[in-house]
This record gives C-alpha cells, structure tokens and sequence, in this order.
C-alpha cells in the first residue's frame, strides 16, 4: 500500500476507536498519524525497511505496528478485527454531512441503528428528533444528507476511477495477445464525475477467453456480472462497474473513438461521414447506399487516421462533448491544449502556518523538485480560526520565512500570498494595508453558504472589485458528490473578473474542480486569465494539478491562458497589473 492508502486506513481506524467508545487519546493518536503519514517528504516503504517508522514524530508503536502490515501485507489484522465489531452501515453513517463518530455511536447504541436505511426511517417517524442533543433539524439534515447520499452512490471521482483503470490496464496491457489496451468513456474524456469504467483491448480470437479470464479474475473484482464473447462487466472493490470490451486490432481505432463518446460527438462524425458517402460505427468505415461515385472506404489504424478520412483536425478526448469541436477541426482553430508540462509552477497552498501538514520549506522544496520555476503560498486569513488562520503578526513572521528561503533557493522563486476570506458583506478579511503585503491574494468564501443567488454574487463581486484581490478561489464552493454550490451568477462574476483584470483559479482538488470546465471556455472568451491551484495540503496535494489541467483542456485552455504556465517575469508582471488596474 501507498502512504494515502495507509494514511486513509490510520484515519478510518481512529473513527472505528471512537465508535466503539475507546480512549479519545487513542483515537486521536490514529486520525493524527493519518495527517503525518500523508505528510512524509520520506519514501514510506524505505522508512519501513529500514525499520525507522518510530523515528518520526506521532508515530508510536502501536501506529508503527499497524503501518508496518499495511505496507508490507496489504492489509492489517487489528484494522479488520476493528471492522469486524462494526458494521459497514455504522461507519457509512458517519460520512454523512453534519454527523460525526459520536451522534453516530449514541444512535447505534440507544436505537440500534446500524444503516443508512434504519436512519432514514427513524428520522421519518421523528424517533431521532426526540433524543437529548438532535431536534427537529438535526432529523431534517440527516434526510438530506440521505438524499444526497443516494443520488450520488454510482458517481465516483475521477482520481479514484482512473487509479483503477490504471491497475486493470497495467495487468491487461501485459497478457500474451494483447496488442493495444486504453480507457475509454467519460474517464478517457476526464470528466469530473465518473458513471463506470470502459476498458477496450484489441487482441486476436484465441486470446479474447484469454484477456477475459484475466480480466474477471483481476484482484480489483469484486463480483462478475457478466461474461461473453466480446463483452464482460464486473464491480470493482470500492462499487465501480467496469466493462471491458476486447475487439480485433484492426478495429481498435473505431471502437475507441465509438466508446470514448460523447454520443453526440459520435452523432456529429457519422453526419460528416455519410455527406462524404461513408457509414462510420464502432467497426469501420463502410460505403452508404448511394454513395458518390468513385467513393473510397479509407484504411485507418490510428483515431486521428479517422478524422483525416473526414476533413478533420484530430479531436482530443477532452474535447469531445458537443461543444463544436467538429466545426474547430473543420476550420483549423482546434486549440493546442495546455499539458501538465507546460506548468511553471502553481498557487494557493498552505503549510503548517494554517492547516496544512507540511513547512513552508518543504512545500517550496517539493515544488522545486518538480522541476517549477517558482511557487506560492496562500494560508488562510485570521477569520478562519478553525484552520489556523493567520494574524498579521504571523503574516510578518511567514513573510520573513519566505524572503530567506528565496534567498538560499537560488533560481528559483516563492510568492507571498493569502486565501483571504470573503466576509458576509463582500469584504476582506484583512485590512487593505496587510493585503499590500502580498505578492498576490486568493479571496475565497468559507461561511454563511446559505445565501440568495443575488447575496452570493454581490458579495463575491464586491470582493473582486477590491485593488489587492488577484485570485478568485474555488468559485462556487462545490463539494463533488458531497455539496452543492452556493447559488451563485458564475457569468456575471466572470464579467466582473474581465472588468476589473481579475484571475479565477479552477481549484484542482478532485473533489472541487471549481471553476466547472462548462464555464471555463466562457472566461477563456471573456479574456479572464485561469490559474490552475491545487488547493494543496502537503507535498503529495502539489500533484493534483493535473485534475486540474484535465479541467483546462476541457474548456479549451491553451498554455496562454493559464497564469502558472507563464514565467516568473510574466507572473510578476500581472500582479502589478492587477494592482493598477483603473478599475481595480
């Protein structure tokens, strides 16, 4: 196991402890050795064999014991004799919004609930409402939460569909047979909510049982659904339905371009196919009834063999959702997306100074060593007391940190900046003079989400409108699979963010991915500049840019566009500009 697979299992244990009432010491020992672990700038296996696990901070024996069978077993005797006293229903209580470890255990303890469908009916008849410390409200949260809960079971994040993929496609690629091997569907299109997985091999008759047995006997299979001649479906650990199907290699080009979608794209490129008196599926090209004369079936053995045949430029996978990427193609303005190396750097991340769990060296240090030429801080502003916010005093203190650590880091450059509240009013949480201070400044909303779509976009305008605000972070404060977003007017505040010579960030945290990639061709259009943040935590939260810049070749981003793809000159110089802008 990797060091988020085991931070995530330390915290899982800790919430265990605490539903089975053990010492809150204990318990908080585990959900803190979660936060360490996921902080290592150390290779977790090597602190393993080398027996120094111990030697970290946080870590005990006890802790140790417990890492030390997930990273070398897989798995963990005392973590399975924990899940074993408590059921699974139990513990998905507690991942519902508003109800922590302990309203769960009073409910399983004093009404035995131990599902999600015992809650629900409980709360229907106002059995919880009547117990010491819930109420009315509480019950009508909880319903909420169900709500949600149900709409969202057979959604999944797209880190998480693509991690299994990539372990299905690592064994599949590898089979005697087996010619080519990709994902396929809204994965391979980077959608930010994945339904299921679409696998598709090109491999030779005798070897589809083959490539089939593999695949339905893969350690990720939970159970098989189906299995035929050129299909099998199967749920993945975790509840991910995932099907795979296997073609001959000639074939390939088609059926990748037929299952990666959208279906409107497909509808579009059979349109184009049959005005040049051609039938385009999932397996070929054919001649329509009628045909032109002289009509010639093409040979093609790439997708983008399939596009030439039609007039067209290649269309990436991301782009593929209807949104006039055949005309683009046609006409040769298809965009040259931005990529994960074009990015120069990155911004809003916090350290130790706030809620993240690593030093301001460390993140700097991370950053360099993914080859950026700079980086940016951004901890949280002094209202946010819950996260460590910031004081002016503390401000001062970081500011004297980044300026020696610019100093020894020769080539490469730290940002000052801030992820300052957005006040209920639309005003910042620091004074104008403490804003001056920064390089630049992220202004988000954390509070009060509950406002009318007007309130909501009056207070973030206001806060653009401020001379020192350069970044606007995660836009509407959604929570993928887990919260909506405030009701705010995402066009009018990137009217706003083009007025006044403003950035707003697509927050690359995968449960974020704020701005929504529907938007962001829009602000593209308006001329807003994009920064892609990773909203990052430790050092391994610096790597989810690339969901980030899946979203950016989503709403068709070229390097130009996004400020972290620019150099440092480029960047300082837009900082000014934000700072003197006759509007601003």
């Amino acid at each position: 196991m990797d060091k988020k697979q085991v931070a995530a299992i330390l915290d899982e244990i800790g919430t265990l402890l605490e539903l089975q009432g053990a010492n809150p010491f204990k318990s908080r020992a585990f959900h803190n050795g979660a936060r360490t672990i996921e902080a290592l700038t150390d290779d977790l296996a090597t602190l393993v064999e080398s027996e120094k696990l111990t030697d970290v901070k946080g870590i005990g024996e006890g802790l140790a014991k417990v890492v030390l069978d997930l990273v070398k077993k897989g798995k963990s005797k005392d973590y399975d004799d924990l899940k074993r006293k408590i059921p699974d229903g139990v513990l998905a209580m507690t991942r519902l919004q508003g109800l922590g470890p302990k309203r769960v255990k009073i409910l399983f303890e004093e009404l035995k609930i131990d599902s999600l469908e015992k809650l629900e009916k409980a709360c229907q008849k106002h059995t919880i409402a009547a117990l010491e410390g819930f109420g009315t409200k509480t019950e009508e949260n909880i319903l909420r939460s169900i709500e949600a809960a149900k709409k969202t079971s057979d959604k999944h994040l797209f880190p998480e569909a693509r991690a299994a993929a990539d372990d299905l496609l690592k064994s599949l690629k590898d089979l005697q047979g087996v010619a080519l091997c990709e994902v396929a569907g809204s994965l391979r299109r980077r959608k930010e909510i994945i339904g299921d997985i679409d696998l598709l091999v090109a491999a030779s008759g005798k070897s589809k049982n083959f490539v089939f047995d593999a695949f339905t006997k893969h350690s990720s299979v939970e159970r098989i659904v189906a299995k035929g001649d050129t299909k099998s479906s199967v749920v993945l650990h975790g509840g991910i339905a995932c099907d795979l199907r296997v073609v001959e290699k000639k074939e390939f080009p088609f059926a990748l371009n037929y299952f990666t979608g959208s279906k409107e794209h497909n509808v579009e490129m059979r349109s184009i196919a049959r005005k040049k008196g051609l039938s385009l599926n999932e397996y070929g090209f054919t001649k329509i009834e009628n045909a032109p004369s002289g009509t010639r079936v093409p040979s093609c053995s790439t997708e983008e063999d399939i596009y030439k045949a039609l007039g067209l430029a290649y269309v990436p996978p991301e782009l593929r959702e209807n949104g006039g990427e055949c005309a683009a193609a046609k006409t040769g303005k298809m965009p040259t997306l931005i990529d994960v190396e074009d990015l120069r750097g990155t911004f809003h991340c916090h350290t130790t100074y706030s809620d993240g769990h690593n030093t301001l060296q460390q993140m700097a240090e991370a950053a360099k060593a993914r080859g950026w030429s700079y980086w940016g801080v951004a901890d949280h502003s002094r209202v946010a007391a819950y996260a460590g916010g910031l004081t002016p005093e503390r401000v001062r203190k970081q500011h004297a940190e980044v300026d020696a650590l610019n100093e020894a880091m020769k080539g490469f450059r730290i940002f000052k900046g801030t992820e300052c509240d957005i006040l209920a009013d639309g005003s910042l949480d620091f004074p104008d003079k403490v804003l001056a201070t920064f390089d630049y400044v992220v202004v988000s909303i954390h509070s009060k989400f509950n406002m009318t779509a007007v309130e909501a976009t009056k207070r973030v305008i206001k806060a653009l409108q401020n001379k020192y605000a350069t970044f606007l972070g995660h836009p509407t404060g959604r929570l993928l699979l887990s919260r909506d977003g405030y009701p705010v007017d995402v066009k009018a505040v990137i009217d706003v963010a083009a007025d006044f010579g403003k950035s707003i960030e697509i927050n690359a945290h995968p449960v974020r991915l704020d701005l929504d990639w529907r938007w962001v061709r829009y602000a593209r259009d308006k001329g807003v500049p994009i920064a892609i943040n990773p909203d990052a935590h430790n050092v391994d939260g610096l790597d989810d840019v690339r969901y980030g810049v899946g979203i950016a070749r989503k709403g068709w981003l070229e390097k130009k566009h996004v400020v972290n793809a620019w150099s440092v000159e480029e960047v300082e110089r837009f900082f000014a500009s934000v700072r003197t802008s006759k509007k601003g």
